[in-house]
């Protein structure tokens, strides 16, 4: 066992001085702090960039198929009233929603941007006279209520006890329904009324919506309902101009993630000339986030070219403001990374290496130039 202990003390690359040999001076002390601290400094630098992290993007095609886009929207109309203002959206496969209100949400503002009411869609009102049967007569005192459809009836047995029942009937047959002075539960809930009450007041919409992954366009217009040829109905009201100012708190087309910029937050346009129509045209690229922790995020980035369209002469146009999207078939990946474990410990130890080599190489010239120095200063005095 001592012959190998031997062999192995042989192979020792590290050969050590005996300490009576050891010659310790000032400029070597002073040396060996300066690289001392200069190896601390570049390890802590080192270790900064081990532990922050480097987002990597990558394009790739986008080969995935039946997703939903979801999109974010915070909107403000200061010249549309609530319950005139009606969110519609379809899509090139032929699909549409006409009038959303599931996850929409209305704030009702004054005309100086106050909070009067915060709501979610929906309509009541005091209700007044007895309920029209759909027979015809009204609802008497042992009877079952079952309000007309005024023809809107898919079969016979249908009821539309409520005027959003009713709009509900009208909507799905593509009818406009132009006066709700006209219709027994809309004049009961006193929803003209209410629209006269909204005079003057705008409308904080925000919510989300759920759309086919597919070319298409959501917009906002001030109507009561949109027929099938979608355009406003609201007949009994046009006698006023649209003022489809707005503000866009924020539209986002999915999930926040880490560094991503929606364009058209915090956009303000005034409109100057009543009944245009604002136009927003977007490019949805398809973005997947993955953080250092290996959560992925599925989102969209877009960007966005803006058209007002004047009203034309002699034309009837539809007000609003339309936001027309259009999918990138290219996809962005991010990546988080950071430097591996072992790749910081080589850096570590070529600084602490690196450092004590060039700090030996100073400290061995320092020495031998004094020394040097002082022995032809020694022969000169001899001299």
């Amino acid at each position: 066992m001592e012959r190998v202990f031997s062999k192995v003390r042989n192979l020792d690359a590290y050969p050590k001085i005996n300490e009576d040999f050891y010659s310790r001076t000032l400029s070597g002390g002073v040396i060996t702090l300066v690289s001392s601290i200069a190896m601390f400094l570049l390890f802590f630098s080192e270790l900064g960039l081990y532990l922050h992290t480097v987002t990597e993007s990558k394009l790739v095609v986008d080969t995935s198929r039946g997703e939903k886009l979801h999109i974010n929207f915070d909107i403000t109309f200061p010249a549309v009233s609530c319950t005139l203002l009606s969110l519609d959206a379809m899509d090139i496969s032929g699909e549409q929603h006409l009038d959303i209100r599931h996850d929409v949400f209305k704030k009702r503002l004054s005309s100086d941007g106050k909070v009067i009411e915060e709501r979610k869609e929906g309509i009541g009102g005091p209700q007044i006279d007895k309920p029209l049967q759909r027979h015809g007569g009204r609802l008497e005192h042992n009877e079952t209520y079952c309000g007309s459809c005024f023809g809107a009836e898919v079969t016979d047995h249908e009821c539309c006890n409520s005027c959003e029942e009713v709009r509900e009937a009208y909507r799905r047959k593509g009818w406009g329904l132009t006066n709700p002075e006209l219709i027994d539960q809309c004049k009961r809930e006193g929803f003209a009324q209410k629209i006269k009450d909204e005079e003057g007041e705008g409308c904080n919409i925000y919510g989300s919506l759920e759309v086919n992954k597919v070319a298409g366009n959501f917009h906002f217009i001030k109507s009561f309902h949109q027929s099938s040829i979608h355009l406003p109905d609201m007949l009994a009201f046009q006698e006023d101009s649209y003022n489809i100012s707005h503000k866009i708190n924020k539209l986002a087309f999915g999930e926040y993630y880490p560094g991503i910029v929606n364009p058209l937050d915090g956009v303000h346009w005034f409109q100057e000339i009543p009944n245009g129509m604002y136009q927003y045209f977007i490019k949805v690229v398809p973005t997947i986030y993955t953080n250092i922790r290996g959560r992925t995020i599925q989102s969209n980035q877009f960007s966005v070219t803006e058209h007002y369209k004047s009203p034309e002469v002699g034309r009837r146009s539809l007000p609003g403001v339309f936001f027309f999207y259009d999918l990138s078939p290219i996809k962005v990946t991010f990546t988080e990374t950071h430097a591996s474990f072992l790749h910081f410990m080589t850096n570590v130890c070529a600084i602490v290496g690196g450092v004590f080599t060039v700090a030996g190489i100073v400290d061995s010239f320092i020495y031998h130039g004094h020394k040097a120095l002082r022995k032809k200063m020694e022969i000169g005095k001899l001299g």
